[in-house]
């Protein structure tokens, strides 16, 4: 089994940084799979429960203990999930100008999204889809 990769940079996760060489570098990083002391990193940058990622990732909360107890990394899969779900996150505080902002954003229903919370749609990637172009329509000023 190939070691899972040290994270150095949560920014290296990000939309606009993503050229062929930062491609390259997190796809050597999903394909490893993410160390479980990277996700509690990431873990504590974002909004986002324990029984949130675990719904995010497909995941129960009792699997991602024994992966914390067991020191295993995540899947490819699951870190791929990881990877997304922190570049979207990343791109909300651009567009937002801070974290707090970005965060209420999250957890408020919106009309655009049939009355639901932009949060309630990250446990698939059509829904990572959908608020990524919802954010790219806030950040050009196209509001429905």
């Amino acid at each position: 089994m190939t070691k899972a990769r040290k994270l150095s940079q949560f920014s290296l996760f990000s939309y606009k940084s993503a050229d062929d060489k930062n491609i390259i570098a997190i796809i050597d990083i999903v394909r490893t799979g993410i160390a479980f002391h990277d996700f509690e990193n990431i873990v504590g940058k974002t909004p986002f429960s324990m029984a949130e990622w675990a719904t995010y990732l497909q995941l129960s909360e009792r699997t991602i203990q024994r992966n914390q107890k067991e020191g295993r990394p995540f899947q490819p899969i699951q870190s791929e999930r990881i990877v997304e779900l922190v570049m979207l996150y990343n791109y909300g505080v651009e567009v937002f100008g801070d974290k707090e902002n970005f965060n209420i954003w999250l957890n408020s229903k919106s009309i655009a999204l049939g009355g639901k919370a932009p949060k309630e749609f990250l446990d698939t990637m059509f829904g990572v889809g959908m608020i990524k172009d919802e954010l790219g329509r806030i950040e050009h000023g196209v509001l429905a």
